[in-house]
């Protein structure tokens, strides 16, 4: 159990028996070099320094698409573009239809997206950043669970109303994909305190998982994964090659939902 306003969201807790939520914050298109370390990221860094950050972390390939739909359903399911979902009509099942499956709601926030479930790119809402969008299984669930980002304010208020399994996705500008590393952190560092101080998290049921979609395309897609938890020791550092499909196969692991394609045989993230 992590105190209201505990300066730390890691602090060395006992790992709950059973972990209720798991948390994804996605940003876009830089290396880890652009990043960890970087006077650009200030808010980031001191999460790193007081919770745990991976050594050697990958996306899955490029451009961004693929790489969302790898870690949510264990496969790029063959695209390799950023077309809109009339075009990746996909039946097959994801981390998503799992959640749903089990009984349990999962959340995809959108900054800037005009409505729920939005199929079409407008402003600075990226489609191709919102892989919910593309599983037409769960076109339905689609139309209830993927929201504005705003709703996300008003679920942390509601009792600790946070989903099993949550994907928050800022704009455009905000994902550092249009707009620098200083842009990105400084909108991490107004969102996440939100979520750092709601009875969810502090109730140590919850693990947060922030990472980058694929590096600039000039290095050896090496992007950033920040780990926070209650449980976890302030300086960890999670050793090996991980990738996106670690983060999935990591997440279904906490959830108690079997593993998807790619995830089944992937090196998985340390308990938190």
């Amino acid at each position: 159990m992590l105190r209201a306003g505990s300066a730390s969201p890691c602090i060395g807790a006992a790992a709950p028996s059973r972990w209720e939520h798991v948390v994804w914050i996605w940003f876009e298109n830089k290396p880890d070099t652009a990043v960890l370390g970087s006077p650009a990221s200030p808010y980031l860094d001191a999460l790193v320094g007081g919770c745990a950050v991976a050594a050697d972390y990958h996306g899955i390939t490029h451009p961004s698409l693929p790489n969302y739909l790898a870690a949510t359903s264990g496969s790029t399911q063959g695209v390799s573009d950023d077309a809109a979902p009339d075009r990746h009509q996909l039946a097959g099942p994801s981390l998503f239809s799992q959640v749903s499956d089990s009984g349990r709601e999962w959340r995809s926030y959108q900054e800037a997206m005009p409505g729920t479930c939005a199929l079409l790119p407008e402003g600075r809402y990226a489609v191709k950043h919102n892989p919910a969008a593309y599983f037409t299984a769960i076109r339905d669930r689609c139309a209830q669970w993927d929201v504005p980002l705003d709703r996300l304010t008003a679920d942390l208020g509601a009792g600790g109303a946070l989903p099993a399994f949550a994907l928050i996705v800022p704009d455009l500008c905000n994902d550092t994909h249009d707009c620098p590393v200083e842009t990105g952190d400084a909108w991490l560092s107004a969102l996440l305190p939100t979520l750092l101080d709601s009875a969810a998290y502090r109730s140590g049921t919850t693990a947060v998982m922030i990472t980058w979609d694929e590096d600039d395309s000039r290095h050896d897609n090496r992007v950033p994964l920040v780990v926070l938890a209650p449980s976890i020791t302030p300086g960890t550092r999670l050793a090996g090659r991980l990738d996106h499909y670690s983060l999935l196969a990591s997440t279904e692991d906490l959830l108690g939902l079997p593993r998807l394609g790619a995830a089944v045989g992937a090196a998985v993230l340390p308990a938190p």
